[in-house]
């Protein structure tokens, strides 16, 4: 569906039965909880049945109720300030069994991103990543810590991987003035989006790099430069982003970089045992 919810209801309203009309003015108002409830409890919230709220989503264009939900969550996500992530989050969570109920949610998330994720698009990226001259990865914010620990992973495995470490835009073009035709960047960010990492990824098309981008839809601002769109489900349990999927994403990542890399990951490895256990890196075990 081309248009977003939002406007597909301003555009509609005046032909809206009472019912409807009810339904629009709540998602409008309120659409950060319109998001996570329910058709039910929609209905109860403002004052109509379920089956009305069902076909609301129908009079949209929307296949159903869940489908409109969908579009509403990922129009609402990027949207969402980090005190109003807090109110929803609290209004998710029932208090009563929150390790089960946010370790059940991450679990459901790294299942739609095995099915939604492109095979093709993966296998392409990795080989797009074995074949090149330098590798930069980047990734601000809360995608930080996945840039870092992909960064930490593919220096051990490929002679030229460069962090793009977050700091003013002018130093960040700095970082990728050598990026050309030879090279990948990976960039990863999930709403709310990094202004400055699809800047850098639109630098780097420009310059002919092959782009791979790791987000959550096709609808990121990051895809519109992708040659491999590698799709990671991300929502947020509280006001902190869920970021499991992306993790086992990246890790899937590493461990084919790692197979079809398997006699230069062992040599370094090997020189990296003798010197950790030279230095004494790690705790010996009695």
């Amino acid at each position: 569906m081309e248009k977003d919810l939002f406007t597909l209801i301003n555009e509609q309203s005046s032909s809206f039965s009472k019912g409807h009309r009810l339904i629009a003015q709540f998602i409008l108002s309120h659409y950060d909880k319109a998001a996570f409830m329910t058709a039910q409890k929609l209905g109860q919230t403002v004052g109509v049945s379920e089956s009305t709220v069902v076909r609301f989503a129908s009079v949209l264009g929307f296949e159903g109720y869940p489908e409109l939900q969908r579009s509403l969550q990922e129009l609402m996500r990027n949207k969402l300030t980090s005190v109003q992530r807090i109110e929803v989050s609290n209004g998710r969570l029932d208090g009563e069994d929150i390790l089960q109920q946010v370790l059940s949610h991450d679990a459901e998330q790294i299942r739609l991103t095995l099915e939604e994720t492109s095979k093709a698009a993966f296998t392409n990226a990795v080989n797009a990543i074995e074949h090149c001259d330098t590798i930069y990865i980047l990734g601000a914010r809360s995608a930080e810590p996945l840039a870092k620990f992909l960064n930490y992973y593919f220096t051990l495995i490929f002679p030229r991987v460069r962090q793009v470490r977050n700091t003013t835009t002018s130093e960040l073009f700095e970082q990728l003035l050598h990026i050309g035709d030879k090279d990948v960047i990976i960039g990863i960010s999930f709403p709310r989006y990094s202004r400055q990492t699809v800047q850098m990824l639109e630098f780097a098309k420009s310059r002919n790099a092959h782009v791979i981008a790791i987000t959550d839809s096709q609808s990121s601002p990051l895809a519109a430069y992708a040659d491999d769109l590698l799709i990671a489900r991300s929502d947020m349990n509280s006001f902190a982003d869920s970021l499991v999927a992306p993790m086992s994403l990246i890790n899937a990542l590493i461990a084919a970089a790692s197979l079809s890399n398997s006699d230069a990951v062992r040599k370094s490895f090997e020189q990296l045992e003798r010197i950790w256990d030279e230095y004494e890196v790690y705790n010996k075990n009695k």
